[in-house]
C-alpha cells in the first residue's frame, strides 16, 4: 500500500500557473496523492483541458482562472476555492513572469516592476490570503516556486534571478512568522526544465547539447521531476521541513 507519508486526501490545494509545464505536473500528481486541485492560469480553455487531464487520471480538479498580477482576481481565486471544496490546505505559488532579456542597464523601469509584482508581491497576496485557513487549522503547506537564478548570477535574466532570490528569503521569513501555526512555507528551485516558459534557454540544439554537458546527470529537467517534490512538501512527508530551499537541477549548481 502507498506510504501514509504521502497522502493528501481531503487537502484542498491551490496551484498558480498550473494549465502547462511545472505547475501542471505538481496538480496532477498533488491530485493523485488524494488532494483536491484548483488548476489555475490566466486562460481558461488551457485550464480546463489540464484538469480534464486529471480527472481523466483519477484526480480531483475544478478551474478558477486567475491573472495574479491583478488582486482583485487573486481574492477571487482564494474566495471561490473556499466557498466550491472548502478552506485551502496547500498553496502553490506557481505562476511567474520573465518578459526582459538582456543586461541590466537596459531594462526599463516599467518591465522590472512588473517581474516584482508578478513574482514576489502576487505571492504575498495569495499567502496572505489563504493563511486564515490554515491557522484555523494549525496546519498549512505553502511553497513557492523558485529558481536556481535565485542563487546564480546571470547576465541575461538578471531581474528574473533577483525575484526568485527574493522569493527565497521571503520562504525563510515566513517560515519563522508561522512556524507556531504550524505552517510550512518552501520554495523549489528548479534547474533548466523543458518547459514553454523556459524554450528561449533551451531551443537552441547547441546551447541545449552545451547545457546538458554541464549538467552532472547530463539532462534537462523534466516537469514531473518537479511535481513529486511538491506531493512531499505538502504532506506528513515534509512535516518537519520550512524555510527551505530544495534545489532540483540534476547537479548543475553543484558542477562537476
Amino acid at each position: 500500500m502507498p506510504s501514509p507519508l504521502f497522502d493528501l486526501t481531503g487537502k484542498v490545494a491551490i496551484v498558480t500557473g498550473s494549465s502547462k509545464g511545472i505547475g501542471k505536473s505538481i496538480a496532477m500528481h498533488l491530485a493523485l496523492a488524494g488532494a483536491k486541485v484548483v488548476v489555475s492560469s490566466r486562460k481558461q480553455p488551457v485550464c480546463e483541458e489540464a484538469a480534464a487531464e486529471i480527472r481523466k487520471a483519477g484526480g480531483e480538479a475544478i478551474v478558477i482562472p486567475c491573472n495574479i498580477s491583478d488582486k482583485a482576481q487573486c481574492e477571487r481565486l482564494v474566495a471561490e476555492t473556499r466557498n466550491q471544496l472548502g478552506p485551502v490546505d496547500v498553496l502553490v505559488c506557481n505562476a511567474a513572469s520573465n518578459p526582459y532579456y538582456g543586461p541590466t542597464e537596459n531594462l526599463p523601469d516599467d518591465v522590472f516592476m512588473k517581474i516584482m509584482q508578478n513574482n514576489i508581491l502576487s505571492n504575498i497576496w495569495l499567502i496572505n490570503l489563504c493563511l486564515p485557513d490554515m491557522r484555523a487549522k494549525k496546519d498549512g503547506s505553502i511553497m513557492i516556486v523558485s529558481s536556481i537564478g535565485g542563487v546564480r548570477a546571470s547576465t541575461v535574466i538578471g531581474a528574473y534571478c533577483i525575484s526568485k532570490a527574493a522569493d527565497m528569503q521571503l520562504a525563510r521569513n515566513l517560515a519563522a512568522e508561522y512556524g507556531p501555526d504550524n505552517i510550512r512555507v518552501n520554495t523549489i528551485a528548479p534547474g533548466l526544465v523543458t518547459t514553454d516558459f523556459a524554450r528561449a534557454l533551451y531551443e537552441d540544439p547547441k546551447r541545449r547539447a552545451e547545457r546538458e554537458a554541464a549538467t552532472p546527470l547530463r539532462r534537462l529537467g523534466q516537469p514531473d521531476d518537479i511535481g513529486g517534490i511538491a506531493v512531499m512538501l505538502a504532506g506528513k512527508a515534509g512535516a518537519f521541513i520550512t524555510g527551505q530551499t530544495l534545489i532540483a537541477d540534476g547537479g548543475v549548481t553543484v558542477g562537476g
